[in-house]
This record gives C-alpha cells, sequence and structure tokens, in this order.
C-alpha cells in the first residue's frame, strides 16, 4: 500500500504534496500568477490557490489543462515528478 494507512487519501501523501509544489514551481517558472492561470481556465483565483494548497483534489485531465495552459506538456511534468519523488531533482 506504499505506506499509507487504509483510511489515508492520496492528497495527503508525500508525493501528492511534491506534485502541487512541483505544479506552483511550473508556473512561477512560466511567469504566471494564480489569477492569470485562473483567468486560462475561466475559473477563479481562489480555485487556483485551492488546487494549490490541495483543498481541492486534481485528476489527471485537469492536471494536463492547467499545463497546457502553462505550455508545459505532461510528460515533461511527469518526468520531473518521477525524478523529485525518486529524490534525484
Amino acid at each position: 500500500m506504499n505506506g499509507k494507512s487504509r483510511g489515508e487519501k492520496s492528497i495527503y501523501t508525500r508525493e501528492y504534496r511534491a506534485m502541487l509544489r512541483l505544479l506552483r514551481e511550473f508556473r512561477e517558472n512560466a511567469g504566471v500568477t494564480q489569477v492569470q492561470l485562473a483567468e486560462l481556465l475561466c475559473q477563479t483565483q481562489s480555485y487556483v490557490s485551492k488546487i494549490e494548497r490541495g483543498d481541492r483534489r486534481l485528476d489527471v485531465i485537469q492536471l494536463r489543462t492547467i499545463l497546457a495552459k502553462l505550455g508545459v506538456p505532461l510528460l515533461l511534468f511527469v518526468k520531473s515528478l518521477e525524478s523529485e519523488l525518486a529524490g534525484r531533482r
């Protein structure tokens, strides 16, 4: 079970926190504010904030959409995440 207790949701894992940290890093590296990303997504700034804080869970399609708005290929993001989780970053 990857070191998780039965009741632990994946949003609270080290892996999910790493994904959110990377997502914010990619957004910042793209020079995009939360407000700008929200506008690109036709959402509110609080929507983006909730995602980055981990208050709103992302599925892979939502993640792909956000990354596309940032000009980041999903595969690049996943490779970066895997490197981070393996301690190679």
